[in-house]
């Protein structure tokens, strides 16, 4: 009996790693497009969407926040990874725009000291990383175990 031989499978460009999954779309800005989801999944997929040196910072940003909060709930909402205490809303998010990736953290007015960039909300305090910024990590890490601990943003 004659062996079956199965037709070779394709990748297509728009075919990510050959899983079948389209390459995420970037938004104005290079700001991936992810669809919502909740827990570690969506997140990694947002933060592998990110071009260029964005990814890096993404990574890092993660990283920061899983290791100073180790319970940390994540989620994507509105392409964005957000992060907040389990059961409790949000404290901080990040995304992309064209020279830099912004960090907001949604109760920033009440961090010691807030960050640097105010916003037409009320409570909430950006930070801004550029290409060539040095991340003063130990201040970031501060800001995240502060806003940890501050009742989390429902949203």
């Amino acid at each position: 009996m004659a062996e079956r031989k199965q037709a070779p499978t394709r990748s297509t460009p728009a075919d990510h790693h050959g899983t079948g999954a389209e390459k995420p779309r970037l938004l104005s800005g290079g700001n991936p497009q992810i669809p919502k989801g909740e827990g570690d999944g969506p997140v990694q997929a947002y933060i592998a969407a990110m071009p260029e040196w964005k990814q890096a910072v993404g990574r890092r940003i993660d990283d920061l926040v899983t290791s100073t909060v180790p319970e940390v709930r994540k989620a994507v909402k509105w392409n964005q990874p957000f992060y907040g205490p389990q059961g409790e809303g949000w404290f901080m998010s990040f995304r992309c725009y064209t020279h830099y990736v912004q960090l907001q953290f949604l109760r920033g007015t009440s961090l010691e000291p807030m960050p640097p960039k105010k916003s037409k909300h009320e409570e909430v305090r950006y930070l801004d990383i550029r290409h060539d910024d040095e991340i003063d990590e130990e201040q970031l890490q501060s800001w995240i175990e502060q806003a940890s601990r501050l009742p989390g943003v429902k949203m």
